[in-house]
């Protein structure tokens, strides 16, 4: 989980109602780092819903609204990374259940009591639904929130009050609506787009116009987890299935069960999070770049001229799905400046910070900025009382490439295209055994020949006092005194040991 920006209070309208199905207004929002907010009215596209009626400030995070009890909380963020809702605030007439909630989060948590109360979506009321009342503090603003979206067995709410009462909010939808079909839509706009800037949509049971055709997209299996505590969505990527700015496919194979890297979808992570191999692949060999921390960030990130275009593409079952430039490279922050005063944006596909969790790459909203993602619960739907099926997850391509170069002069090169100016540097070496979860096979692998190397070394140890005995029966030794000076050294020309060199590992 998660890039947790300070709040701001946006504004946002209701949608069309549906008895069957909802659709949750959702917002970009741009935060975090100290950066300053700017506000861009957006428009969106007429066949999604036909009304301007959102803001969107950047593509930090994406948030809806939720109201429980009557109280409206409107700076909610959409997380399918977590399980768990709370809001930052006291919910009028909640009924405590006595239990402590906390949820620790990859950057930022919660904690406060656990209460029940009528949770309202538009087209849906959940009775006593369990949530965590956060109390207002310094990192936490009133307003505002998380809903978890993830699959239910790993909520911490639940294993606090059991299977029933402490149900995630998806999974209790589920249940009391059956005609519903248990699925979950997310459709993430991007602001600053000048051909497309609407804000997104998230939709369960119903499906975003026009792009309906998503039930046509492969199946993705969720790789479950033998910890159902620890089940995300995941699915696997392609073997090398990454292709680089070069147009040639990065090498993902290595370290991966099967040769292919387990993929986590979590829409609470502003940046992905890659392999250092896989952030270097992309952005080192680009003329200017720097790996630097940036001011108020939790771990270095890799900067670049602005102007840099870069496309990169993930594969998926054989289907490709191109990034953006304007997500490859974005400009929701900015680096320290070059060496020339100018600014610098951020590489947003970052090396992982996060703990390895049964998974090797997060794929948070720059890369679902560009694929419309349906997530189908199948039997993860807590307490279901017939067997549905496996859950999956389908993806539809949306980024075209003509349109995003497109797009990307007109915002970063001021309507000139320079991107013919752009010379990668030399390829790179694969540094991916270097990755840090290769440590692994390192440490089986010495466990394997310790015994050998410990006999070995005892043995060479015998041998070798055994012929410092010998020789000294061979020499007569003279004695010398403690204040007599050492012997000579050997010469420092033609010194018979090279010199050592140190080498680094990356």
């Amino acid at each position: 989980m998660k890039l947790l920006a300070p709040s701001l209070l946006l504004y946002l309208s209701l949608l069309l109602d549906d008895a069957q199905a909802v659709r949750f207004p959702l917002q970009g929002r741009m935060g975090g780092f100290g950066n300053t907010l700017r506000t861009t009215a957006m428009t969106r596209r007429a066949s999604i819903l036909g009304t301007p009626d959102l803001s969107n400030q950047g593509n930090m995070q994406y948030q809806t609204n939720v109201t429980l009890n009557g109280k409206e909380f409107q700076n909610v963020l959409i997380d399918t990374g977590s399980s768990d809702l709370y809001v930052v605030g006291d919910v009028p007439g909640a009924k405590d259940t006595g239990k402590i909630g906390q949820v620790n989060y990859a950057i930022g948590s919660t904690k406060g009591p656990i209460k029940t109360a009528t949770l309202n979506f538009e087209g849906f009321t959940v009775k006593d639904q369990a949530f965590i009342e956060q109390p207002v503090d310094s990192s936490h603003v009133e307003g505002s929130g998380i809903i978890g979206l993830g699959p239910g067995g790993a909520s911490q709410v639940q294993d606090k009050l059991g299977a029933g009462a402490g149900d995630a909010v998806l999974d209790r939808i589920f249940k009391q609506n059956t005609s519903t079909p248990n699925y979950l839509t997310i459709y993430l706009g991007r602001a600053g787009d000048p051909t497309d800037p609407f804000p997104g949509d998230l939709t369960v049971g119903e499906l975003v116009s026009p792009f309906e055709n998503i039930t046509s997209q492969p199946k993705l299996p969720v790789t479950q987890m033998s910890n159902r505590d620890g089940q995300h969505w995941t699915a696997l990527l392609d073997k090398n299935g990454i292709i680089g700015p070069d147009g040639n496919r990065i090498n993902t194979t290595k370290h991966a069960t099967g040769n292919r890297l387990n993929v986590m979808f979590d829409s609470g992570f502003t940046f992905p999070q890659v392999s250092t191999n896989i952030a270097n692949q992309i952005y080192a060999r680009v003329p200017g770049a720097t790996f630097a921390n940036i001011t108020g960030g939790t771990a270095p990130m890799w900067t670049l001229p602005c102007e840099t275009e870069l496309n990169i593409t993930f594969v998926f079952s054989n289907v490709s799905y191109l990034i953006h430039p304007l997500d490859t490279v974005t400009s929701a922050l900015q680096g320290p400046p070059d060496a020339n005063g100018n600014p610098t944006c951020v590489g947003a596909f970052q090396p992982i910070v996060a703990d390895h969790d049964g998974f090797d790459i997060i794929l948070g909203m720059s890369f679902l900025r560009n694929a419309y993602m349906l997530i189908n619960f199948g039997d993860f739907v807590e307490g279901s009382l017939a067997k549905v099926g496996d859950p999956y997850i389908q993806l539809l391509p949306l980024t075209d490439p003509a349109e995003a170069h497109n797009d990307f002069v007109q915002v970063r090169m001021g309507g000139v295209d320079r991107s013919a100016d752009l010379q990668l540097l030399p390829a790179l070496p694969d540094t991916s055994d270097n990755d840090d979860d290769d440590s692994q096979p390192h440490e089986d692998t010495l466990k394997k020949y310790l015994p050998y190397i410990i006999g070995g070394s005892v043995a060479a140890g015998v041998i070798i006092l055994i012929l410092i005995i010998a020789a000294s029966y061979r020499k007569s030794h003279k004695y010398r005194r403690l204040h007599d000076p050492a012997p000579a050294g050997l010469p420092t020309t033609n010194a018979p040991f090279q010199q050592y060199q140190p080498t680094r590992r990356y």
